[in-house]
């Protein structure tokens, strides 16, 4: 069994993410689904669509939500996700983070949360005139 993996972002930016994340690393080990919070949208019918989901990628190993941004509706509806059993939730969700998460599809829920945080973290460089990017 794996751990199921949650997009739920603004717009289609989780299914832009995932897509160049599988065309990156050439295919998509975990199981993921997407779920779009668009402007405007009713949180409630959402939060409805990722529960459901939700229990349809747990395989019994949980399931990592990732979300774009902390404090916005897709962040909020990811969080009341945490009443479900075995749910982590990681947000600033970006294309190091999600593809840092892809390739380790064996940890756990635990482990794979901690890659999701170094991998977006990790991600962040600043990309001066003097040399290598490093960390900002």
């Amino acid at each position: 069994m794996k751990v199921g993996i949650l997009l739920i972002t603004h717009g289609n930016i989780g299914a832009v993410l995932l897509q160049s994340a599988t065309e990156v690393l050439g295919v998509c080990p975990l199981s993921i689904t997407t779920i779009s919070a668009a402007a405007g949208c009713d949180p409630e019918r959402v939060l409805i669509f990722a529960k459901q989901a939700a229990q349809e990628i747990d395989c019994g190993d949980g399931v990592l939500v990732l979300t774009d941004m902390y404090g916005a509706t897709p962040s909020n509806i990811a969080c009341r996700l945490r009443e479900l059993h075995d749910v982590r939730v990681v947000s600033g969700l970006n294309l190091p983070m999600l593809i840092r998460v892809l390739n380790y599809p064996d940890l756990d829920l635990d482990g794979l949360m901690h890659k999701a945080v170094t991998g977006g973290r990790d991600g962040v460089l600043l990309c001066n005139t003097e040399g290598a990017p490093h960390a900002g």
